[in-house]
């Protein structure tokens, strides 16, 4: 069964690899499902707290310091195989992945950073995002156990600069209700988000919504 992300790198070259951690990351230039269970919902009214744009952008967005190489190195690896992606993304069951990307094929993976062992062991809400994904990732630093995360998961190890992917996720189709209500909500939260930062100053009355 094709892998999205190794599907998608196909369609990319990759440069030379930098000296620095080159055992594992790809060398990215810098860029500015399961089965459906019965009783998962299939949509859910998109938030405001998502939508809206306001004078100042969530704290929410920004992810913790510990982590923060991790997340840019997903994204920019994310970026070179075909894929936009957000931080932080608020799902229509009310859980946040921390990374959520999408081709252009409509194709979703969902990507779990952990900064370190503690963060991992205290987690234990991460199987809830392989009912919202094509494919779900762990993403790691190179000091991390990998041996810890599970088998039936992909994996990433990450830097500031890239992330290699160790281990491919398998791949669980998402039914077309679900990916379109999962779609259309990225468009939405991607397109507040950028309002936000064009016109901070900005700020919509709520009531109304």
């Amino acid at each position: 069964m094709n892998c999205p992300l190794a599907t998608a790198r196909s369609r990319f070259k990759v440069g030379p690899v930098p000296e620095a951690f080159s055992q594992f990351r790809f060398p990215i230039p810098p860029l500015p499902g399961m089965t459906e269970p019965a009783s998962a919902p299939v949509s859910a009214p998109i938030s405001t707290d998502d939508v809206t744009p306001s004078s100042s952008a969530p704290d929410t967005l920004f992810p913790a310091s510990g982590a923060v190489p991790i997340f840019r190195g997903v994204r920019r690896a994310l970026a070179a195989r075909g894929f936009v992606s957000m931080a932080e993304f608020r799902l229509a069951s009310g859980r946040r992945a921390d990374v959520l990307a999408i081709d252009d094929a409509g194709t979703v993976v969902i990507v779990e950073v952990k900064s370190g062992v503690p963060d991992f062991r205290s987690d234990q809400k991460w199987p809830e995002y392989q009912d919202w994904c094509d494919a779900f990732y762990f993403a790691v630093d190179d000091a991390f156990p990998t041996e810890l995360i599970p088998d039936d998961c992909g994996l990433m190890v990450a830097d500031a600069y890239g992330a290699e992917v160790l281990r491919e996720a398998p791949e669980r189709r998402l039914a077309p209700a679900r990916r379109k209500t999962l779609i259309l909500r990225a468009a939405l939260t991607g397109a507040a988000r950028l309002h936000r930062l064009e016109d901070p100053a900005f700020s919509q009355d709520r009531s109304a919504l």
